[in-house]
């Protein structure tokens, strides 16, 4: 499982800095073709054509490799769901529909980092009660580890497959006593992961996101180019805020996640280590655009989990409070009949 979840993680992190180069116009020396300006690799998929003319003329230079017949792409201004064919159900519904929201968006505001940001946060407001049921299903959980605990104990010399059925049927007990889903604190990642990589992909195959800018900064570039080639030591900030916010929000759930078994807890250590060195080293190659969106995504979740937190500790203490008063009611009708 340890393993399962690097691979994973190396996935996420090689996707966004940009190590595979199948999707990119490739240069004959084999490297891929980069905008000067911004620090930006030219993908073959792009969804519209850049308005900066200066890129426009580096598309035309290399058109033959697009995977569109780039005379046939819309202006990004122009750009609709109905503009080209869609190469795809995931492109049709994911890719396409993101793009066209934050173009739209952006167009309206004048500002595509804002916008990419915005409808960040609405992905994340949308999952909000999925993130909810999911910290839920982490406490629950948490509670029932001393009982699993207890099973995994009673069968852990015992191969058999009565010995196996029982044991299963006693964790189906303890799950439908907590309220535990065996699968409902998996569902968030299964829902994010793909909304992650439709999210790069709409930011990355869309020219005109590039070519603006947020708080001067150009949103196609990267830190490496920002910081050694023309000294934007604001990118500095940014690295910074990549890697609070990917701290925080990753120590706030393994905090939630506890499950009192020494060796998961280890694992889960380890991943969080490599998680936070990982995505370190990928932040120098972050698109600004995608580094905004990672900033407010994440940023996000550490203000939610901190919310979800205070409303558990108040409902953990009403409890706390009825309990104890039914105890002693029940208490009461008990000496009221032996009374009798």
């Amino acid at each position: 499982m340890k393993k399962i979840k690097i691979g994973i993680l190396v996935l996420l992190v090689f996707s966004l800095t940009a190590c595979g180069n199948s999707n990119y116009i490739m240069n004959e020396d084999g490297t891929p073709v980069e905008f000067e300006k911004t620090g930006q690799i030219l993908q073959k998929d792009i969804l519209c054509r850049p308005e900066d003319e200066e890129l426009d003329a580096l598309y035309q230079e290399y058109g033959d490799q697009t995977k569109i017949n780039y005379d046939d792409l819309p202006k990004c201004s122009d750009f609709s769901l109905s503009s080209n064919e869609s190469d795809g159900i995931w492109e049709g519904i994911f890719v396409k529909p993101l793009a066209f929201l934050i173009m739209k968006l952006g167009y309206l505001i004048h500002s595509f980092g804002l916008a990419v940001i915005l409808i960040g946060l609405a992905i994340r407001l949308i999952l909000m009660p999925i993130s909810r049921k999911t910290m839920k299903q982490s406490s629950n959980m948490k509670k029932a580890q001393p009982e699993i605990a207890r099973i995994e104990k009673k069968y852990a010399n015992k191969k058999d497959n009565e010995s196996m059925l029982a044991k299963s049927q006693e964790m189906m007990l303890v799950y439908k006593k907590y309220n535990i889903s065996p699968f409902g604190s998996c569902l968030l990642a299964f829902i994010q992961l793909p909304l992650f990589f439709a999210f790069l992909q709409a930011i990355n195959r869309t020219p005109a996101i590039f070519e603006d800018t947020f708080l001067g900064l150009t949103l196609g570039q990267t830190p490496m180019k920002g910081l050694f080639e023309y000294h934007q030591w604001a990118y500095i900030i940014i690295i910074g805020l990549i890697i609070l916010t990917t701290y925080l929000s990753f120590k706030n759930s393994m905090s939630t996640t506890q499950t009192g078994n020494a060796d998961m807890e280890r694992q889960m250590q380890f991943i969080f280590k490599f998680m936070i060195i990982m995505i370190s080293v990928a932040s120098l190659y972050l698109s600004t655009a995608i580094a905004l969106y990672w900033i407010a995504t994440n940023g996000f979740v550490v203000l939610q989990n901190f919310v979800f937190k205070k409303i558990d500790e108040k409902e953990e203490k009403k409890d706390q409070i009825i309990v104890p008063h039914k105890d002693k009611k029940k208490k009461k009708e008990n000496n009221k009949k032996k009374g009798k």
